[in-house]
């Protein structure tokens, strides 16, 4: 987990990850479109994203293709995330549906 913590502290590597969670299945050249970053730096950004298992690849012909792993995201959720906050998400929640049934 200490992995996936140390591959989301980087703003690039989120931006990248939000790139895939929009658009899953791109190739390096996809990801490097339109951001201030090196091919270089995008393909460094990725070696990390896989080693802490956040992003899959798959070859499809010559081409390599990067798809999102969410479950690593996920684990974080339910290990320190849901436990600390369930109680106050919950009342959240249900003030919200209440509030759209009334309004509704």
């Amino acid at each position: 987990m200490d992995d996936v913590f140390k591959a989301l502290a980087d703003p690039s590597r989120r931006a990248l990850l939000d790139r895939l969670h929009a658009r899953n299945g791109q190739t390096l050249s996809d990801l490097c479109d339109g951001l201030a970053m090196t091919r270089q730096a995008v393909t460094k950004h990725l070696a990390i994203l896989e080693a802490a298992n956040l992003v899959a690849t798959v070859r499809h012909g010559r081409e390599k293709l990067h798809y999102l792993n969410p479950v690593p995201i996920h684990e974080i959720g339910e290990r320190w995330i849901r436990k600390f906050e369930r109680g106050r998400l919950t009342a959240l929640s249900d003030l919200k549906r209440r509030l759209e049934e009334r309004d509704g």
